[in-house]
Parts: C-alpha cells; sequence; structure tokens
C-alpha cells in the first residue's frame, strides 16, 4: 500500500500539549473529558456529494462491524460538492460526521464563494486512495503519444478541441494543466457531465479530453477512444501498458482523482487517531482492496499530517492553475 510521508508531524490545529494528555489547564475540559466518552456512541453520518460515493459504502459496512454503530451514508448531490462540504463544516465536532472529500473540493474554492474554507475548517483524516484521469484522443486524430499530440497541438494552435464535464470541473483544470505545461494550446468545450464530454469526443465533436479512469476504460477496451497515457505518478492497474504523463516527457505531472476523508475542525486528536486506525485496518482488508480495484482506486491510507499537506498542495496547484489559464465557472 503506497504511503504519504509528511514532512511535519503537528496536526491540523491541534496542539502537541492535547495530544500528549491535555497538559494546558485551558484544554482539560475540552479535551480530556472526550477523551473519556465512548466513540462513537451514536450512528455516524458520512456525508458526500462531489463525485461517486462508492468509498463511503465500502467503508461504512467496515466500521459498522468494528464499532456496532450504523454509518448512514447521506448524499448531498450537486454544486460540485459544496453542500456536502458545507453539512460537514457547520456540524459538531465529534467525529460523528465524516466527510467524503473529492478531487472538487479543493478546485471550487477557486470559482465560487464559499461559506466555509477547506483550509480552515476541516481537520484530515486519511486519503484513501487515488485514480487516474486518462489523457484521451479520438481515434481518427494522427497521434499515438503526448508529445504527438503536443507537436500536433502546437502546429495548428486552436484547430484542436477538448472537452470536460464543465467549467472548473477537473477534466478542465487538468487539461489547463497539461496546456501549461506544454503549450499546447487548445480550445475548451464545456459540457454539463462527463457523461456528455465522452460522448462528444466519441463522436469527434472534440479531439481530446481527460477523462476519469472508470469513465474511459469501457470506451478504451471498445476502441471508440484512444489513450496516452494516465495523470498519475505511477500507473494504474487497470491499464499497466499505458505510460505516466511523467513517463510521457512532463516530470512531476501528478493529477489524480483522489477520495479522503475530513471531519470539522477542532475534532479533538483522539477521535482522529481511532478513525484513522480504522481507516488503515479497512483498506488492508482483500475485499476492500478486491471492490478499489474494480474501481479502479488505488489504495493509501495516509496519515492525518500527511493528507494535511496534501490538500494544502492540492489547493495551491489548482489556484495557481486556475489563475493563469483566467478560468472561470458556468
Amino acid at each position: 500500500m503506497r504511503r504519504l510521508h509528511a514532512r511535519t508531524t503537528k496536526q491540523h490545529g491541534l496542539a502537541p500539549a492535547l495530544i500528549n494528555g491535555c497538559v494546558f489547564t485551558a484544554l482539560v475540559a475540552a479535551g480530556c473529558s472526550v477523551q473519556a466518552q465512548p466513540y462513537p456512541n451514536r450512528p455516524i453520518r458520512f456525508v458526500t456529494g462531489g463525485g461517486p460515493d462508492a468509498m463511503a459504502r465500502i467503508l461504512g459496512p467496515k466500521f459498522n462491524e468494528s464499532w456496532g454503530q450504523p454509518v448512514i451514508v447521506e448524499e448531498r448531490g450537486g454544486a460540485g460538492g459544496m453542500f456536502s462540504a458545507e453539512v460537514v463544516a457547520k456540524a459538531n465536532p465529534d467525529g460523528h460526521t465524516l466527510l467524503l472529500a473529492t478531487g472538487t473540493h479543493t478546485i471550487n474554492p477557486n470559482f465560487y464563494k464559499l461559506s466555509y474554507d477547506m483550509a480552515k475548517d476541516f481537520a484530515p483524516v486519511s486519503l484513501l486512495g487515488t485514480i487516474p484521469f486518462v489523457l484521451n484522443v479520438h481515434p481518427s486524430l494522427p497521434v499515438k503519444s503526448v508529445d504527438d499530440l503536443v507537436r500536433l497541438a502546437k502546429s495548428k494552435p486552436g484547430s484542436l478541441n477538448y472537452g470536460s464535464g464543465g467549467n472548473g470541473s477537473p477534466g478542465h483544470l487538468i487539461a489547463e494543466l497539461f496546456i501549461g505545461r506544454t503549450g499546447a494550446r487548445m480550445v475548451h468545450v464545456p459540457y454539463k457531465t462527463v457523461a456528455g464530454g465522452v460522448t462528444a469526443l466519441i463522436a469527434d465533436q472534440v479531439q481530446v479530453n481527460f477523462v476519469v479512469g472508470p469513465s474511459a476504460v469501457p470506451q478504451i477496451t471498445a476502441g471508440r477512444i484512444r489513450p496516452l497515457a494516465v495523470t498519475t505518478a505511477t500507473r494504474s492497474r487497470a491499464l499497466p501498458d499505458l505510460p505516466t504523463m511523467a513517463e510521457s516527457g512532463l516530470p512531476g505531472f501528478d493529477a489524480p482523482a483522489w477520495n479522503g476523508v475530513l471531519v470539522p475542525a477542532r475534532t479533538p486528536a483522539p477521535i482522529i487517531a481511532k478513525l484513522h486506525g480504522e481507516i488503515v485496518r479497512a483498506l488492508k482488508m482483500p475485499d476492500v482492496l478486491e471492490r478499489m480495484a474494480s474501481l479502479s482506486f488505488e489504495p493509501v491510507g495516509s496519515t492525518p499530517a500527511a493528507f494535511g499537506i496534501f490538500l494544502n498542495e492540492e489547493l495551491a496547484k489548482w489556484a495557481k492553475v486556475a489563475k493563469e489559464a483566467g478560468a472561470r465557472a458556468d
């Protein structure tokens, strides 16, 4: 299992003194009293939105088996995950309300006025896993590699169209990251859904797209689209013969889809630690790994500190891309 390595041991928003036994008098009542309470002591809400809820439904029964408390997967769809994040940001910081976070949550601050702050209103628990996006072209395009695509796009600036699931979507921002790194100027054609963008590629209404692995694999297998590379730092088990963007001449290019678990800020460290331990335990189970593999997920199970670093890096990366591209939401 791949793990992220933290560059700091400081917990997100948590003083070391609290972790070491509530040394500071001001924190004794808040911290130690929570440690004395059983956790969890009532049903857990696992709030989803901004992407598929599969990982919440995979982990929920495992939490229930271990703790004897039901886990209610609460879908708050729409608005690219903003509804789900708002619910969790305003919830009591007692570990009974979890957010299934996705990449859209670190992109949204660049396009919308949010009622919460992704950097301040949540505490990280663990990065669960990553999924590659796939760079695809229409089969009629005379390119077989990333380098071929870059050369063609540079030779005919603006002649190629790339589709996405909408302005401000991950597929949009990853394409703009690619354009910024290569200078391959292409025209963005946003669609209302990811499926709409894939259909447009199949119909040759656009010539290029970046689409998440599970949406791409069936079309690749059927020969309807041609894959060139995956956007993750390592190759995908679902597409093992496909090179990474780094192997294709773009070192450091790493832009996965991902799922992680966040809780409200000020959730006590002992609760975060217990929840993290349960996640890591579940991610080692053969049936969980099998289901994740079927969804093209690469399991991670990072520490809270490492996930916090990852989130900060994602927020900074997409802020830079959005600003340089002048990207705007619909």
